[in-house]
């Protein structure tokens, strides 16, 4: 949508914008400011920068910036930590910023009713830091968890490596308070763990992408602490065998609490930037973790699915187990050390995860780029991470048809195109063929209900 179209009558861009910008204790219109908020760690590469920046400070001036930018038809771009890995924060000119990472309070803790109340610049390992002091935990738990935030999470209906288990941001949030594009503050969800009056307008919101309001706290269910940990940790002689591997743990229908996969390429890096030695025991590795009472028990299950396929051994000590974890952690971070990263975010059926990493095999080689695998291998979540020279981007060229022949891989095994990242930029043009035209113009009716405007992060999502 144009600045032209969406300007109030008889009111300048300038002058709207000027009016949004100083309904805030914080803005900016520095160079330095709009070009940080001006795209996020997807790989995407804004064509402009946004024409100002607003640091909120609390729900009060999240809703009059609302309200000012609905009256003067100012596009405002949300944004928290800037983690997203789809371009759904980026912005560009003719759009104000409205950053509330500095709205980063946790409110209350509750032990009792086991649930935590917070801002959304909360980061989640912060959450989860302060919810250990009552023997309790946030159970979503990106990759990313030291950066991200959880209105982020709570935008994008963010994964990560407990969710097999334990589920998704959904799962774990009960209430919201959200702001909505006029200015008018809406409560959804309750406290209680049950609860179905009225339609659920908290899951509506969950996954949003900040196009249909802006959350500024969370009730969010915590839970407890698990009585004990058991790590396995498998090497293999290729990726289709850890995938393999991971099925077979999968049909012997115990529920790790973490099972993930990282392929050859992505150890090398790894050890590049850790110092480690994992990929010289392997090509392709699988780390699996059970939970609970029955951990050990469970690991047993575990070691007897995955040794006809590799070699697996326990982790000894809890400080091995939690290096284990910090390598899977690190793979974004060092393959960022090699150049631009884009991470895919394909979903597949558990039992075709070997199909899937073979097809994105075959696609490095038609397209010549360079494609990183890891995956949520307990849930089909698969992670496949283009890497390109600086200078490249990844709207154009090899890495943007590779992108699209993903998307069809995954659709051709049943699957998604999106599990946990969400459609921001980057996938919009794969959307309507998964989800269909009547999927797309109701979502397109709920969007103008809410925000009849168009000003909230216009043409993200949908």
């Amino acid at each position: 949508m144009s600045t032209e179209s969406l300007n109030a009558p008889g009111t300048t861009f300038a002058e709207g914008a000027a009016a949004v910008l100083g309904a805030a204790l914080r803005s900016s219109v520095t160079h330095e400011d709009r070009l940080n908020a001006s795209t996020d760690r997807s790989g995407f590469v804004a064509e402009s920068i946004p024409d100002g920046v607003v640091f909120a400070q609390d729900a009060g001036e999240v809703a009059e910036v609302l309200r000012r930018a609905s009256a003067h038809r100012i596009p405002v771009v949300p944004r928290g930590a800037g983690t997203g890995l789809a371009g759904a924060s980026s912005s560009r000119q003719g759009e104000i910023v409205l950053d509330v990472s500095g709205m980063d309070s946790i409110l209350r803790i509750d032990p009792e009713e086991q649930l935590a109340v917070v801002q959304p610049g909360v980061l989640n390992a912060e959450l989860n830091a302060a919810a250990a002091e009552y023997g309790l935990f946030y159970a979503p738990d990106p990759a990313s968890t030291a950066i991200c935030s959880i209105g982020g999470n709570i935008a994008t209906n963010a994964g990560g490596m407990r969710c097999a288990k334990y589920g998704v941001t959904r799962e774990a949030v009960l209430a919201l308070r959200v702001i909505l594009a006029d200015g008018r503050e809406l409560r959804t969800g309750r406290e209680t763990i049950k609860g179905v009056s009225g339609y659920d307008l908290n899951a509506l919101m969950i996954g949003s992408e900040g196009t249909l309001g802006i959350v500024v706290e969370a009730t969010l269910r915590l839970r407890p602490l698990p009585v004990q940990t058991a790590t396995v940790a498998a090497f293999f002689p290729n990726v289709e065998q850890a995938a393999r591997a991971a099925s077979a743990v999968v049909a012997a229908r115990i529920q790790p609490s973490m099972m993930e996969l990282m392929d050859g390429q992505t150890l090398e890096a790894v050890d590049a930037a850790l110092g480690t030695d994992y990929r010289s025991r392997g090509a392709s590795f699988l780390l699996v973790q059970t939970d609970g009472h029955g951990a050990f028990l469970e690991q047993d299950v575990v070691m007897d699915a995955v040794s006809p396929f590799g070699i697996c051994e326990r982790a000894v000590d809890d400080e091995q187990a939690a290096a284990l974890v910090t390598a899977r952690r690190e793979a974004i971070p060092s393959l960022e050390k090699l150049g631009r990263v884009s991470i895919g975010d394909i979903g597949v059926p558990r039992g075709k995860l070997a199909d899937v990493v073979s097809g994105l095999e075959a696609i490095a080689e038609r397209t010549g780029v360079r494609i990183f695998t890891i995956a949520h291998a307990s849930d089909g979540n698969l992670h496949p991470m283009i890497v390109m020279d600086p200078e490249e981007s990844v709207t154009e060229g090899p890495p943007k048809v590779a992108l699209g022949e993903m998307f069809h891989l995954a659709k051709s095994l049943g699957g998604t195109l999106t599990g946990e990242h969400g459609i921001g930029l980057l996938k919009r043009d794969w959307l309507q063929e998964e989800l269909g035209n009547v999927s797309l113009e109701v979502m397109h009716i709920i969007r103008a209900a809410l925000d009849p405007l168009g000003i909230l992060n216009p043409g993200k999502a949908i």
